[in-house]
């Protein structure tokens, strides 16, 4: 053996430890994508409720006016802030009043006054509106106005707010069930979770009724119908939610924050009137669910349902064109791994 040999043996023979792989650098998406949908979601519930807050203007306010001349004069001094309607007679105003065709009601009184009667019950930001528009013409024609509430609110909804926040928790509700049930595609078959959601809407439904209702006595629509429109109303949420998950991945629980919790609650008309919102947030609130949900609140509560089925009929559409949607995808899919 040549000299040396025994040490290359050695070199030949030793256990050098692995190598580790070089660490793998985190994708730039992984840090973009969850900030940026932070940042999209806080941009818009502020813009949403402080932004249409901050500056309210009445657009087209419904308003009925008895006697020609007059219609003509406020018609002539408010412009378009105002949408007169012309009645007969103070019966036939009174009545549009009380089925909420029009939100205030205009008439000549004794003395060279005006008498402006208003439906509370279409909420604080409305009312003070049309109070101020007639109020502004009665002073440049030198009049002035009595103002009496045929539609007030209920005791304990003075403010007019407790159809709103109903209807936000009914849709948090459907939408943090809506959360888990996506989680759950492993372990419940489909037709398991759409039992499981649509339990619960009835659920939600019932007790959020009993709650606002009978217990609180802040609502005061029938019970049967309260109940119906918030199940409806959680059906919609929770439904919406879990198409926008099984479409969407991941993103969709931001879009469905965006949706309903967001643009929904801030364009429902309830915090602020909806003939006060800007023209495409006027559009948007009577589509959503909590619009719908909180016209369909009032007009049950106030109006003897006098329009309450055509949000009704929204919300029972979001939730069932919900349903067929994610449906639809879960049977395509079956279809192709039978065939594969």
């Amino acid at each position: 053996m040549q000299p040396g040999s025994t040490a290359e043996l050695h070199d030949s023979t030793a256990v050098h430890p692995p190598q580790e792989p070089p660490t793998k650098r985190t994708p730039v998406r992984a840090w973009l994508q969850p900030s940026l949908i932070g940042l999209i979601v806080v941009s818009a519930f502020i813009s949403c409720y402080v932004g249409l807050a901050r500056a309210p203007k009445p657009h087209h306010l419904p308003v009925a006016v008895v006697g020609s001349h007059l219609s003509t004069q406020i018609q002539h001094a408010l412009g378009d802030s105002i949408d007169i309607r012309p009645e007969p007679d103070t019966a036939a105003a009174d009545h549009a009043l009380k089925h909420r065709d029009v939100v205030a009601v205009v008439t000549k009184r004794g003395g060279g006054g005006l008498s402006l009667r208003v439906a509370g019950a279409n909420g604080l930001s409305t009312t003070s509106a049309v109070e101020s528009l007639v109020s502004a013409y009665a002073h440049g024609a030198g009049k002035t106005v009595k103002m009496t509430d045929a539609v007030p609110l209920a005791r304990y909804d003075s403010r007019g707010l407790a159809g709103f926040y109903v209807a936000f928790g009914v849709t948090l509700s459907g939408f943090a069930l809506a959360q888990s049930v996506l989680g759950l595609s492993q372990l419940l078959h489909l037709r398991h979770r759409f039992t499981l959601m649509a339990c619960f809407a009835v659920a939600a439904g019932i007790v959020a009724a009993t709650l606002a209702g009978p217990v609180l006595g802040a609502v005061p629509a029938p019970f049967p119908l309260l109940a119906m429109t918030l199940a409806l109303l959680s059906a919609a949420a929770a439904f919406t939610t879990k198409l926008l998950g099984t479409y969407l991945g991941p993103v969709g629980i931001p879009v469905a924050t965006l949706l309903l919790l967001t643009v929904g609650n801030a364009t429902s008309g309830a915090t602020i009137g909806a003939d006060l919102l800007p023209s495409v947030a006027h559009a948007v609130s009577a589509v959503l669910p909590p619009g719908a949900a909180v016209r369909a609140i009032t007009d049950l509560s106030y109006f003897d349902g006098a329009h309450a089925i055509a949000p009704l009929a929204t919300l029972a559409a979001w939730a069932v064109a919900s349903a067929l949607l994610v449906w639809g995808r879960s049977t395509y899919h079956a279809a192709k791994r039978r065939q594969g």
